[in-house]
């Protein structure tokens, strides 16, 4: 499939001969006769290309192109009239439009555009993907739900101030991006953004990684290391899941933050470092000190102030804007073009909850995206949410459909096992398991 057009024209005749020829050149074809029942379809469905006729019963082209192009920015638009108009087609440009054509002055030349017009189109969207993948600062939080913009303009607020701040909510709900948007937002923006997730780590390798380490200060330390609390020297150190670091060390980051003073591991020289602290967790710390797990003088001192992050579920309105992102991220990354999206698979996706957040929404698409038959997503893309891999299945179709499932990941990733476990989410021994009980190698 080359891409998806849209039609639009109220000379029935000629709107039905345009979608036939252009079917025929394995474009996905939708028609309308109006420019309302037009908008409709265009909240619906990604198109790649609009053809509209300038003279409409409810709309005058010439600025309808104006609006679509407002609110579609990738899309190309070619005007077409049973009248030459030089004044029109000026306009028309001026608004947009890719192309001015005359009705019936060589149909022949209609291919050709609409060739040339995808070409734009892929231009287009490549330029949208740079520039979304070099989004720094706040521009990278995407959503216009109440509450992540309170959560957004109280970043906003703190970020040129060195406040210590501590980011709250469930795993997925975006800690590090705003972390990220508060240091670029901050003057310290020059200067290195340092991260470090608590919960990944053992309590010796953590100290480590923290507060570095001189040469022999345990087995297995062959030379002087930094740490991160060094490397965030003048800028930014992002500490997430905080919640998990252990208590021993609680008390030596504390110290820290009160002395701006530590000392490596097998040293006994100070050394200093003035940095900006973002903590981050998805526990509730004050529970966490009742139960003997977080120091309360530690929680004061991270607590200067919190932005609480809302889960997905609570925010479902981004769900459609937070989608296309990913869609058009990974259909660059996965050099796919005109990939179109059906009504259902946003349905199915607002039926979820989400409780990997955001996430769990990315990973979703990108696994959509390599399990979508031809160039379309629909609820068939999401197996682990269609209704039609539910209870009424029986478990042999259901390890029919994992087996499935199993192979295209793996015949995506080019027989990568760690990033396939990756991409569906499970653990490596499990996908071997997986793999030897469905006989695939």
């Amino acid at each position: 499939m080359h891409g998806n057009i849209l039609i639009i024209d109220d000379e029935i005749k000629l709107l039905k001969l345009l979608g036939m020829i252009l079917s025929q050149e394995d474009f996905n074809v939708k028609e309308a006769s109006t420019a309302r029942s037009a908008i409709t379809m265009l909240e619906q469905y990604d198109f790649d290309i609009v053809l509209s006729d300038v003279r409409l019963p409810d709309a005058f082209g010439v600025e309808l192109v104006k609006s679509i192009k407002t609110k579609y920015p990738s899309l190309e638009i070619i005007l077409m009239t049973a009248f030459g108009n030089i004044t029109d087609a000026v306009q028309a440009m001026k608004n947009g439009a890719y192309d001015y054509l005359v009705k019936g002055d060589d149909n022949e030349k209609i291919i050709p555009l609409v060739y040339k017009a995808m070409e734009k189109v892929k231009d287009n969207k490549s330029k949208i993907v740079q520039k979304s993948s070099a989004l720094k600062g706040f521009n990278q939080i995407i959503g216009n739900a109440p509450l992540i913009l309170q959560a957004k303009k109280l970043a906003e607020k703190v970020a040129m101030t060195d406040a210590t701040v501590l980011l709250t909510g469930e795993t997925g709900t975006g800690k590090e991006v705003f972390a990220n948007a508060i240091h670029e937002g901050s003057e310290r923006k020059k200067n290195n953004f340092v991260a470090i997730n608590c919960s990944a780590f053992s309590k010796e390798i953590l100290e480590s990684e923290l507060f570095g380490h001189k040469q022999g200060a345990f087995t297995g330390a062959v030379k002087d290391k930094k740490g991160l609390i060094e490397e965030a020297n003048a800028g930014t150190l992002f500490l997430d899941e905080i919640g998990e670091m252990p208590i021993e060390l609680q008390a030596k980051l504390l110290r820290v933050l009160e002395t701006k003073e530590f000392i490596k591991m097998g040293e006994t020289k100070v050394s200093k470092s003035d940095f900006r602290l973002i903590a981050a967790t998805n526990r509730n710390l004050e529970d966490e000190i009742k139960e003997g797990h977080f120091r309360e003088d530690l929680y004061f001192r991270l607590n200067v102030f919190e932005i609480n992050l809302p889960p997905l579920r609570e925010r479902k309105e981004d769900l459609k804007m937070l989608t296309k992102n990913f869609i058009d991220t990974f259909s660059h990354k996965l050099h796919l073009t005109a990939v179109q999206v059906s009504p259902d698979y946003y349905k199915t996706l607002e039926k979820n909850e989400w409780k990997g957040n955001i996430r769990e929404l990315r990973n979703t698409i990108e696994r959509s995206l390599i399990l979508m038959n031809g160039n379309t997503l629909d609820a068939e893309s999401l197996p682990h949410y269609s209704e039609k891999t539910g209870v009424e299945k029986d478990s042999l179709s259901i390890k029919s459909l994992e087996k499935e499932h199993i192979q295209k990941v793996l015949q995506y990733t080019k027989g990568n096992k760690a990033e396939a476990a990756r991409l569906l989410e499970i653990g490596i021994a499990t996908l071997y398991r997986k793999l030897e009980e469905y006989n695939l190698r």
